[in-house]
């Protein structure tokens, strides 16, 4: 026990209002470390489970029919590529066929009609259909291809999206065993060593795909359908509704309707199929808010009759951790803005000893972290380089940079705000291609960058008064706000009026085209 004279009283503090500052700020960074408890929970699932991979199963004595649904909207960077790839899986003659789902409002329907009839003129079982009317958005289109097409497995996948010509054979087989509705694999990406952005991205990401769908498909919790590299098994999707577009993640959604149902989801960490990582970072921004914000709307959705179904409590605990996941963010902009007062409140109320509990913090986050981001590099190269333990920093840095932007997204799906789906532009592996993508799908909310530059300049105040006060074990969360808030901002303002503008091909047309 504490002596009796470093018990802190209400008589230690200016005011009640100091009081109730630093009972928040531990209030939030208590709320925070249950998911940081939960964030540990998935890492021991992966480390005992890890070697219990699916066993591939045995060819099928006749193949399913299958249906390759390519969902697509102003991509005319690269839907060409995508539907090359489509047309070079490698799967038995007559039952396969290739829906090209087109939204397009701008030159990439003329691109993906010369494609498909190209295509289709060589033989390959391919065509188009386009819609003019985008309700839904993606849930819309894929329901509206669902209702003409015949195969009995649906495969998806999006527009910057590469499976290579073995991927029905190695997924289709696990679909003889009646009870399983969806085989997921793994996202690789083929712009991963591009730049810091997308080196942090593919860091961010690989922990989902390695650690968290490993640790839930292997010891029996629910997990989700990505959206894309997957096959769903068309009865599966029927049963539990069909495609809905009340969220803006209608694969979380479908995935956990159908799961209530009884059908079970197998996922394939070594089936790797290479995609794009958004190399702007407000297209970056922009994804990530949309799945902050579709999952935790999802959660509003289904959680009730989740809650009420007849599941293991563990499957019911680990949804709602799941759902909840980004209720951090908003908690991360609260404990932002509370480090420097509650610092000094501390520091100047003879609560001193105190402040050493934000580097306790501090450190077993980072540490959580570090297990977290760093075990995946191991498991895919069976090493862990001196890069990857560099890259943890800007890691950290890139996620603060998010707080704002999916801040907005989860409070918006608490406040039932409803927004158009925004899509996540896709380049192209030319410079000069990528140059035009940029200006064409450049961001849109300006308010971010600022918003972020006007965080940084908060937390740089906040750090220079740290220091006058000499309360530096408060200052290692403000450096990692202060780093990300300040990189995002500047390199989305950059990347909009410098190397956008300074760099467009001569005689290209910037007519831009909607993200949404």
């Amino acid at each position: 026990m504490f002596p009796y004279t470093l018990i802190p009283t209400a008589a230690t503090l200016s005011d009640w209002a100091d009081l109730a500052a630093v009972t928040l700020y531990f209030l939030v960074i208590a709320a925070m470390s249950v998911h940081g408890a939960h964030r540990m929970s998935l890492i021991r699932s992966y480390l005992r489970l890890r070697n219990e991979a699916q066993p591939q199963p045995p060819t099928p004595p006749e193949w399913p029919r299958v249906t390759v649904q390519l969902p697509v909207y102003n991509e005319r960077f690269v839907v060409e590529s995508l539907l090359e790839a489509a047309c070079r899986l490698d799967y038995p003659c007559g039952k396969l066929e290739i829906q090209v789902l087109d939204d397009s409002t701008d030159q990439t329907a003329r691109i993906a009609r010369r494609a498909v009839e190209r295509l289709a003129a060589a033989g390959n079982p391919i065509r188009y259909l386009h819609r003019s009317d985008r309700t839904g958005y993606k849930a819309g289109a894929l329901a509206a291809g669902l209702a003409q097409a015949e195969g009995e497995l649906i495969a998806l996948f999006d527009a910057d999206f590469s499976p290579a010509p073995d991927f029905l054979r190695r997924t289709v087989p696990h679909f003889a065993d009646p009870s399983v509705g969806c085989v997921q694999a793994r996202w690789e990406y083929r712009n991963r060593e591009e730049s810091l952005l997308t080196r942090v991205q593919g860091m961010l990401l690989d922990a989902h795909f390695v650690v968290e769908q490993v640790a839930r498909s292997r010891s029996g919790l629910f997990f989700n359908f990505n959206g894309t590299a997957g096959v769903l098994r068309r009865a599966a999707i029927e049963q539990a509704g069909g495609w809905q577009h009340d969220t803006l993640t209608e694969d979380s959604d479908l995935s956990y309707r159908a799961q209530m149902h009884g059908w079970r989801f197998v996922y394939l960490p070594e089936l790797a199929v290479e995609s794009e990582l958004p190399s702007q970072v407000a297209s970056f921004q922009t994804q990530q808010a949309r799945w902050a914000k579709g999952l935790v709307q999802t959660g509003l959705k289904l959680m009730p009759q989740l809650w009420n179904a007849e599941l293991p409590r563990r499957v019911k605990v680990e949804a709602l951790l799941h759902f909840s996941a980004n209720a951090s963010y908003p908690l991360m902009a609260l404990l932002a803005a509370l480090i420097t007062p509650t610092a000094l409140i501390r520091a100047e109320g003879g609560w001193s000893w105190l402040l050493g509990l934000d580097a306790v913090v501090f450190l077993t986050t980072f540490g959580s972290l570090a297990a977290y981001y760093l075990l995946p590099r191991f498991a895919l190269r069976g090493r862990v380089e001196w890069r990857d333990v560099a890259l943890l920093p800007a890691a950290l840095a890139c996620g603060a940079g998010l707080i704002l932007s999916n801040s907005r997204g989860v409070l918006e799906a608490i406040w039932g705000v409803e927004t158009p789906f925004e899509r996540t532009a896709k380049l192209s592996a030319s410079a000069q291609s990528a140059s035009l993508a940029r200006a064409l799908y450049g961001i849109r909310r300006v308010w971010v960058p600022w918003a972020n530059l006007a965080a940084a300049g908060a937390s740089a105040w906040g750090l220079f008064t740290l220091a006058g006060h000499q309360a530096w074990p408060s200052a290692p969360f403000l450096t990692l706000f202060l780093a990300g808030f300040a990189y995002c901002g500047s390199l989305a303002l950059w990347q909009r009026w410098g190397r956008v503008v300074y760099s467009i091909p001569p005689g290209a047309r910037l007519r831009r085209q909607p993200v949404r």
